[in-house]
Formats: structure tokens, C-alpha cells, sequence
């Protein structure tokens, strides 16, 4: 049996650590990395992935969530293309799929939410300090999915981010928030697995139950891929 592709996206140039620990996570546990860039978006319909990482970077365009920019843009339009055509898929396909940071943010435009633009006056109990380190508290809200992979009660994550998930997309859910109550996941109920997460767990897989993402996304992944083949 092949093993399960999983597409993982990006910007076209930079971002080499985190697209590098993304799929040596798909390879730990068993699957084949496609790295997908914004140059490539006319090519899509050439590839065929059994899953998706929709990894972070810069901000949003908020046109694509009908308002208009609060801060100095930071936007790569290309990317947003690409990685809106790649959601769609997915989400058609019911393809599983993990957004980190921006890709959880992006996920959530694309099922009709926005996004908060600038968190520094959201911020009361946690401080707008960007780290790799798992400095910040998650508080898990639901008994699903992500509750699932993290286990029971809070656990420390890391902020890298300046925007932030406001009103919540079509099908989704919260399944986690901070200190400050701002969203740092997201989750539809009714797929086996479609995660949107604001924190980098590809920074944090020393860890253990942070490499459950990426574990879980594999072993669903074959699963579909199983149950088409039938």
C-alpha cells in the first residue's frame, strides 16, 4: 500500500523550518510530504493528496472576509489563492486537514468567518509577546477532537500570531481558547478530522500529545483512503 500524501502548503519562498518539521512529522508517522506553493496553484488539479497542512505566515487579505484593513498590510494575495483552492478541495473531498496559525485562520474565512485584525486591545491576562516557546495556557472547550489528541485540562502552547479568529465560520466550532478567551482552535464536529489550531505544534513536537496532531491526521488519512479503495 502506498503511502498517504499529504499536501502541506506555504509561501513560495522562506518558511524552510517550519514546511521542514511539518513533513518530517508526515514522515514519522508514515506519510509522503508534497509541498505545495503559490506557483503552482494553475497545476493543482495535477495533484492528488490524501491530506492537508495549511501551515502560517502573513496576514490575511480581509477582502476576502468583506472588510477593510485595520493595520499596515502584511498580505501575500498569491498565497491566499492557492491555499483557498486547496481548502476548497479538501473540504469538498472531505479530505482531513490541519490549519496552523494563518491555516486555521484561513479555514475559518473560507466556512464564512473573520477574523480580529489586531489582538494587542484583546489582550488583558496574556501578553502580545511572540514566542516559540509554550508560554502561553490552552484552555480545551469541548469533548471533541482536539480535546481527544491534548487529553484532559489545560496545556502550555506557543504564540506566534498578531490576528485572530472572530466571528466563527459555517459547520465550526471553538474547541479551545486562552486565558484572554481569544479562539486558538477551531474544529467541525461532523468530519473525522478538520482542525484549525492558532499555536505551532510543528515548533513543539518535542512534546508528545502536540505530535497527536499530526499522528491522527496520518492515521485518517489511510483510513479514508482505505474505505474509497472498498
Amino acid at each position: 500500500m502506498r503511502k498517504p500524501v499529504i499536501a502541506i502548503t506555504g509561501p513560495e519562498r522562506g518558511a524552510f523550518g517550519p514546511r521542514s518539521l511539518v513533513a518530517l512529522m508526515v514522515r514519522l508517522y508514515g506519510g509522503q510530504a508534497l509541498q505545495l506553493r503559490p506557483s503552482q496553484h494553475v497545476q493543482l488539479s495535477e495533484f492528488a493528496f490524501d491530506g492537508v497542512v495549511v501551515t502560517g505566515g502573513h496576514d490575511i487579505d480581509p477582502v476576502l472576509y468583506a472588510e477593510e484593513p485595520e493595520v499596515e498590510p502584511k498580505y501575500d494575495s498569491a498565497r491566499d489563492q492557492l491555499e483557498q483552492a486547496v481548502i476548497d478541495q479538501a473540504l469538498n473531498r472531505g479530505v482531513p486537514l490541519l490549519g496552523i496559525c494563518r491555516g486555521a485562520q484561513l479555514l475559518n474565512v473560507c466556512r464564512g468567518g473573520s477574523l480580529h485584525q489586531d489582538l494587542k486591545s484583546k489582550r488583558q491576562k496574556t501578553s502580545n509577546r511572540r514566542t516559540l516557546l509554550p508560554l502561553k495556557t490552552l484552555l480545551l472547550e469541548t469533548d471533541g477532537l482536539l480535546k481527544q489528541l491534548l487529553g484532559s485540562g489545560p496545556c502550555r502552547i506557543n504564540s506566534l500570531h498578531n490576528q485572530a479568529i472572530d466571528r466563527i465560520g459555517d459547520g465550526l466550532r471553538v474547541a479551545a481558547h486562552d486565558l484572554d478567551g481569544i479562539v486558538q482552535a477551531i474544529e467541525d464536529p461532523l468530519q473525522p478530522y478538520l482542525l484549525g489550531v492558532q499555536w505551532h505544534p510543528e515548533f513543539l513536537i518535542f512534546i508528545p500529545r502536540q505530535r497527536r496532531l499530526f499522528k491522527q491526521l496520518i492515521k485518517v488519512s489511510v483510513e479514508q483512503r482505505l474505505q474509497a479503495a472498498q
